[in-house]
């Protein structure tokens, strides 16, 4: 059993107000930390007041980038009880990255216990109004003070809260998105299944692009043939084609195993409906729609969990989607996995755990 210190903070922060949290702006009172060295392994487990962290300017993650992150959020009930939503799923993911990246696993039961300490310390900052949530992001970095490039020998496992408001505020409305064609997120064989920074820093230059031009994200194709869909922006991307549901298989390695994606196939097929886990060229999706067979075209993730896409753009190509609206599994989709975020509906899936 993880043995955790508490030190309490002697200055606690007034609570925002739910209109002015939106999203990762905000952090709460403490933070979990939690160091490695070969020696000791993962020890001195401790939650402290939350605070800038002190590392040489030579530590390794700042020069090779052997860093990770996840990302899952803590639900207030309407009964007043905290829930969290699968933090089995992110911890699972969380070692793999860690497997991928040559850092040191983490027990997945000391981790469940990290995560649950300090939100059960700081739970008077998980929001009440409806569709707000407390961010929690977990993440490791390499503190070894050293410019040779190989695997660090020391690490820090840190956990920060940030209240979130809720991520549509006018209503969940569907969004533009641009095919990107020049610059790609990974490639096969690289750290696309894994959740690093380095991901979403290759991806910034092609949402810069698409912001410019009036969209709201990228639909990633892959790095070999730039044919295959691979994600939209920072979330994993369904199709409804012809009444089929069909999402990118996740079997190349260069894809994120969302959590949301993972509940959305399960939920999807509990209803009896048919799900196509598979390669999706971009010739498909836009034969697809030329053929009038393009359904829907939604990406999920756990801050957004379901953005319904309204438009797709190819160059100068406009495709139109479902006339714009929202569609009806995303609709669906979205309110099965909220009501059970949040408690308004009963979690059969078994997908819930209480703070």
């Amino acid at each position: 059993m993880l043995n955790i210190r508490i030190e309490k903070t002697t200055a606690p922060k007034a609570k925002p107000s739910s209109e002015k949290l939106g999203f990762g702006k905000l952090f709460s009172d403490h933070m979990f930390v939690m160091d490695y060295d070969v020696e000791n392994g993962w020890h001195d487990a401790r939650i402290v007041p939350y605070g800038p962290i002190s590392l040489e300017p030579s530590a390794m993650v700042f020069h090779y980038a052997q860093e990770l992150f996840e990302g899952l959020k803590a639900y207030r009930r309407a009964d007043g009880e905290i829930q969290l939503f699968r933090p089995d799923k992110n911890i699972e993911r969380m070692n793999n990255t860690c497997e991928r990246l040559c850092v040191p696993k983490i027990n997945p039961e000391d981790a469940l216990a990290a995560i649950k300490a300090v939100v059960d310390v700081d739970r008077d900052w998980v929001p009440y109004d409806e569709g707000t949530s407390l961010y929690i992001r977990p993440f490791i970095i390499a503190t070894d003070p050293f410019l040779g490039v190989h695997p660090s020998h020391t690490y820090k496992f840190i956990i920060i809260l940030s209240p979130s408001g809720s991520y549509y505020a006018a209503g969940i409305n569907p969004v533009k998105i641009m095919i990107e064609r020049e610059y790609v997120r990974c490639v096969k064989g690289g750290t696309g299944m894994a959740k690093v920074g380095g991901n979403y820093a290759a991806s910034l230059l092609g949402q810069q692009k698409a912001e410019e031009a009036g969209y709201a994200q990228v639909l990633w194709l892959d790095g070999v043939h730039r044919k295959y869909v691979d994600e939209v922006g920072a979330m994993n991307v369904f199709f409804v084609i012809d009444g089929v549901v069909v999402t990118p298989s996740l079997e190349e390695g260069n894809i994120l195993p969302g959590v949301t994606r993972a509940s959305c196939v399960e939920l999807i097929r509990s209803w009896g409906m048919k799900v196509e886990e598979r390669k999706v060229s971009v010739d498909e999706i836009i034969e697809a729609h030329k053929s009038g067979k393009l359904n829907e075209v939604f990406g999920t993730g756990t801050a957004a969990v379901i953005s319904p896409v309204g438009e797709l753009c190819d160059g100068d190509d406009r495709m139109i989607i479902n006339d714009g609206k929202i569609g009806e599994v995303s609709q669906k989709l979205y309110d099965a996995i909220t009501g059970i975020q949040w408690g308004r509906i009963p979690d059969d899936m078994g997908w819930t755990q209480k703070i």
